[in-house]
């Protein structure tokens, strides 16, 4: 069995009160207490920058615990290892003897191994009658044993850092992704805003990443771009609810107007044309040479395939559906051929089945769609932005920028 109590080391070196701390806190192991040895070394490996241990000493702790025959360290089977230099150097892929003597001094000095020196400095195990080992000269693992709940704790310490690191480090790449794409996403959109400021703000932010960060260092830049994050949403949210107010309740007002305003002219025309006055004389425009999708119609204003028997696959189907839902909306044929004649047949089923859209917005849907073909023949009326401000007020939630630059080009 090994010896109990304080020893001290063989030869020139030296003892210290932390090698006596070590020793006592060794000799306090509890009774029956038995731990995975490759556990603890996992432990020491995870918590090493705690713990104060490097690399290459823990290369040498490993050979060390290779020695040890049993699984689990344990008083019963004793924790004295005895290697030479030689056996223990081949165990640490053949470090040379000089850097082994270093990292042993070194766990020595961590307090995770004992020295049990003999009285010639070399190391043995002297055995009974019986064969057992009555005492050992080496080094003892007691420590690791001793402080192997120490050794845990410092490695779920390091594994929660670990992970706080990676969530910070994560918060940072999603909050610079997303901040450099608004940003581009306002100026291409030409929104007003103090972007460049934003963006010199953002620049700043990012350079301060150092390469080799800690969790101290990320934490608060995660928070200034978080609160940057903040203020560019504010920025974008209040320029869409601005776009919504001023493009959807505006444009609804006015068309509420329209129709008010128009609803007399076209019992006008109506009277006109029972009195058999000449009709009015309506030229093709610009407007009628446009076409736009049918299945962004049909998104924007979904309403009209209610009317459709066996739904709207092309074109020809829209065109035969806007004319018959023109009689249900009060649409004189008059009105609805010179739409078609200023409009194209396309055109006019594509504002038809935007009155539908709107019908419960319009009072007067025959005065609201001559209103719309002067407007067109006068070059003042374009299909687009109704098709837009429908896509907007049925909630549609796909971007239509391309549509927007295409409406532009023509």
């Amino acid at each position: 069995m090994e010896s109990a109590g304080i020893t001290t080391p063989f030869g020139r070196r030296t003892m210290s009160l932390a090698m006596m701390a070590s020793q006592i806190k060794a000799d306090k192991i509890p009774e029956g207490k038995k731990t995975d040895k490759w556990r603890i070394y996992r432990w020491l490996c995870e918590g090493k920058t705690i713990i104060g241990v490097s690399d290459r000493s823990l290369a040498v702790l490993n050979a060390l615990l290779s020695f040890y025959p049993e699984t689990e360290l344990s008083q019963e089977h004793g924790l004295v290892v005895f290697p030479s230099n030689a056996q223990l150097a081949l165990r640490a892929h053949g470090m040379a003897d000089a850097t082994l003597r270093r990292h042993l001094a070194a766990l020595v000095d961590c307090g995770l191994i004992i020295r049990r020196d003999s009285p010639n400095g070399k190391r043995y195990a002297r055995r009974g009658r019986e064969g057992g080992i009555d005492e050992a000269f080496g080094f003892s693992l007691a420590p690791l044993l001793a402080r192997a709940e120490e050794f845990e704790q410092a490695a779920e310490r390091v594994q929660a850092e670990n992970r706080a690191l990676r969530l910070a480090r994560q918060r940072i790449t999603l909050h610079r992704r997303d901040i450099q794409k608004l940003i581009e996403s306002a100026r291409e959109e030409v929104i007003s805003g103090p972007w460049d400021a934003l963006w010199a703000q953002f620049r700043v932010i990012v350079a301060a990443i150092p390469r080799r960060a800690i969790l101290a260092d990320l934490e608060p830049i995660a928070a200034q771009l978080a609160a940057l994050r903040e203020e560019i949403d504010k920025l974008l949210e209040s320029h869409v609810n601005a776009g919504e107010l001023s493009g959807i309740e505006s444009q609804n007002e006015r068309q509420l107007s329209n129709s008010e305003s128009e609803s007399f002219n076209e019992s006008k025309s109506d009277l006109g044309k029972e009195l058999n006055e000449e009709p009015v004389t309506v030229q093709c425009s610009e407007e009628s040479s446009k076409t736009y999708p049918l299945d962004l119609v049909l998104r924007a204003c979904p309403e009209i395939t209610d009317y459709a028997a066996s739904g709207i696959a092309n074109w020809r189907d829209l065109m035969a559906t806007a004319a018959q839902v023109k009689g249900y909306l009060g649409i004189s044929s008059s009105a609805y051929d010179d739409a078609t004649r200023v409009l194209g047949p396309e055109n006019a089923a594509v504002t038809i089945a935007c009155i539908v859209q709107r019908a419960q917005h319009i009072q007067s849907a025959g005065a609201y769609l001559r209103t719309l073909t002067q407007k067109a023949q006068a070059g003042e009326f374009s299909i687009g932005p109704m098709i837009m401000a429908a896509l907007k007020a049925s909630g549609t939630a796909a971007r239509m920028t391309g549509y927007s630059q295409a409406e532009k080009r023509q």
